[in-house]
């Protein structure tokens, strides 16, 4: 039997006995496509890149430090943190807000 727990607040989550809520994040670099021309298009880009992977060689001495360019992300949710998460998903509301005196 799979065991599952709420990635929010930790609470065990028994498979066929309650129900459990799936979150997935996709995270990606976005890129405007509506500014490409032809010049891009035409454009040798082997230059590019390898000026691209020099700096993130000087950057980043091991190569597992290197940021991956697309993430996928999967979170179990409890119905109680379901419902936080989908009136808060980035938790603004909880977080506290810092006051600064006017000195």
């Amino acid at each position: 039997m799979l065991h599952y727990s709420c990635d929010m607040c930790g609470k065990s989550l028994q498979s066929g006995q309650q129900t459990r809520y799936i979150v997935q994040v996709e995270l990606f670099e976005a890129l405007d496509t509506d500014s490409l021309t032809e010049d891009d298009l035409d454009a040798d880009h082997l230059d590019e890149m390898s000026e691209y992977l020099e700096e993130l060689e000087e950057q980043f001495s091991d190569p597992a430090e290197i940021p991956p360019a697309h993430q996928k992300m999967r979170f179990d949710l409890c119905p109680g943190c379901q419902k936080r998460f989908v009136r808060d998903p980035f938790s603004r509301e909880s977080t506290p807000k810092l006051k600064f005196s006017k000195n």
